[in-house]
């Protein structure tokens, strides 16, 4: 594989998490525009977006199978006309099952993206270099949530459409395209043909604790994420281009948290540190979400994204170490639970806000770092990757 070759698959990597991100992320400021346009309660209208997180969910489930079936070209060229076409839908429709349609499609075209994103890296790159490019490569999922919250404040500022917000969003996957257009992708058949025989090694208890740790965390992350600016607006009282800013301050310092980690991990034992960062996230979001004083919310979601920033990445990478040789299937699994993590989303915090306000979906989210710390503390007691050779990783 020439060297031009595998940078253009890197970048498609890069723009597939960046694509997640931004759909994924930007849902928590467009959330009350597109409740008003459809003139329903924020709870309920916040029901619909599962059908792109469910979209995601079953995109990222079924690849795993498809990969091998249907070429990855293919898949992407694909994804770009049903990202125009859902793109255009929410553009020139004003029925709600239109709404919910485009979204699951667009959940549909991230989910496929970033299944091959993630298979392209771990194709592409072994050993530490693999993790590094890993954690490097989720770094754009935060990049996109850094800018695309500030990019929809602005938009909804000047009173624009929110369906706007998505247009931009298909820039992301303009990119994707002409660089598929321009790269060869690997074959897989053969690969997959010769890593059968790694499935039937046992995965252990381990495994079952990250899975667990994976959903729990991205629950928990974008059930916060998500009801921030309804947070920092209705409670608070901020406005919403403030509440953006908060939300792209998270971002920001969890995009730096990954580029810091990437470095910070090579030194230390993975299920050890963790445990701190699982553990200093909780901590920070308790303070964040029983903080009454506005202007510390800033500080401490600065804090809390750079602390919990390597914990998603690190997860992924002990679930690989858990066996002696990383299993491709293994790493889908635990990346499957943190999908349903993201699709659970607004079917666990709607009714909760529905109930109790944003405040109480913020504090549920504490709840569930709260699990991951405990799962992680558990993980010290049956993990296999210190004998299975790679702690030094």
């Amino acid at each position: 594989m020439t060297n031009r070759n595998r940078i253009g698959l890197t970048w498609i990597s890069f723009f597939s998490y960046a694509l997640t991100g931004a759909l994924v992320i930007v849902t928590g400021m467009v959330l009350g525009d597109i409740a008003n346009y459809f003139q329903l309660p924020v709870s309920e209208m916040s029901n619909t977006f599962t059908f792109l997180n469910t979209g995601i969910l079953v995109a990222v489930f079924l690849n795993a199978w498809l990969m091998e079936i249907v070429p990855l070209k293919r898949q992407l060229i694909f994804g770009f006309v049903l990202m125009v076409l859902a793109v255009l839908g929410l553009m020139t429709s004003h029925s709600l099952s239109v709404f919910s349609l485009c979204m699951f499609v667009l959940g549909v075209v991230s989910g496929i993206t970033m299944s091959i994103g993630t298979f392209l890296i771990t194709h592409l790159y072994e050993g530490r270099q693999r993790g590094s490019r890993l954690l490097f490569t989720d770094s754009f999922f935060s990049m996109a949530g850094t800018i695309f919250p500030v990019i929809a404040g602005i938009l909804l500022a000047r009173h624009l459409p929110w369906y706007w917000v998505y247009v931009c969003i298909g820039v992301i996957y303009l990119a994707i395209f002409v660089l598929t257009l321009t790269v060869e992708f690997p074959v897989l058949g053969k690969k997959q043909h010769n890593a059968q025989p790694v499935a039937k090694e046992k995965w252990g208890v381990g495994v079952l604790l990250l899975s667990i740790a994976a959903l729990c965390y991205i629950l928990g992350q974008l059930g916060f994420i998500s009801w921030v600016p309804e947070y920092a607006t209705k409670t608070m009282g901020m406005d919403i281009s403030a509440a953006g800013q908060l939300v792209g301050n998270f971002w920001t310092s969890y995009m730096i948290g990954m580029w810091a980690f990437s470095f910070i991990l090579r030194f230390f034992d993975l299920q050890r540190i963790l445990m701190v960062l699982a553990a200093l996230a909780t901590l920070l979001m308790y303070w964040f979400v029983s903080s009454s004083e506005p202007g510390m919310l800033k500080w401490i979601i600065i804090g809390l994204g750079f602390f919990s920033s390597a914990i998603y990445t690190t997860i992924i990478t002990l679930g690989s170490q858990q066996t002696r040789v990383s299993s491709p299937k293994l790493v889908n699994f635990i990346l499957t639970c943190g999908t349903v993590g993201t699709m659970l989303t607004f079917i666990v915090t709607g009714p909760i806000v529905a109930k109790g306000g944003a405040h109480a979906a913020l504090a549920t989210a504490n709840g569930l770092y709260a699990v991951v710390f405990v799962m992680c503390l558990l993980l010290g007691f049956v993990t296999k990757h210190r004998q299975n050779g790679h702690a030094g990783h």
